[in-house]
């Protein structure tokens, strides 16, 4: 296993190409601080194989990723994340990530029936009353 594992989720139904999925998914993880300075990448073929897609589009996302200079490839020694992002950079990740989960919520609650007022009714909704996703919560996995 290595430190993507289960970390990198394609959608196959997205407008969005797979291997821009995959780098705007590496970005999130050196965002949230999961991919750190130093950390080694798995190569090409070892996450083509993970994620069960061509070995090329993970190549391509590798490529976007060190074009960024987010990432570097060294020949015979491995891929590694390259820079530490600044403050500023971290905030716009998160921002960008912010907005495609936004985007995401909307076009879902969309093909749902419900119109923006709606979703944000919604949202206001679970704010005010403290609910939470219980994903991964064991406790309350038990009590359902």
């Amino acid at each position: 296993m290595n430190r993507l594992t289960g970390k990198i989720i394609l959608d196959f139904r997205s407008d969005e190409p797979l291997y821009l999925q995959i780098a705007h998914q590496m970005e999130q993880l050196v965002g949230k601080g999961e991919l750190k300075l130093g950390d080694q990448l798995p190569t090409v073929r070892e996450l083509a194989t993970e994620l069960r897609i061509n070995f090329n589009t993970v190549g391509r996302a590798y490529r976007v990723l060190d074009e960024s200079r987010l990432i570097s490839t060294q020949r015979g020694r491995g891929t590694y994340i390259w820079e530490q992002p600044t403050d500023e950079k971290i905030k716009q990740l998160k921002m960008k990530s912010l907005e495609e989960l936004a985007r995401n919520y909307l076009n879902e609650s969309s093909l749902l029936g419900f119109t923006l007022d709606n979703a944000i009714d919604e949202l206001k909704h679970i704010q005010s009353t403290g609910a939470q996703s219980t994903l991964g919560n064991p406790q309350a996995d038990k009590e359902m």
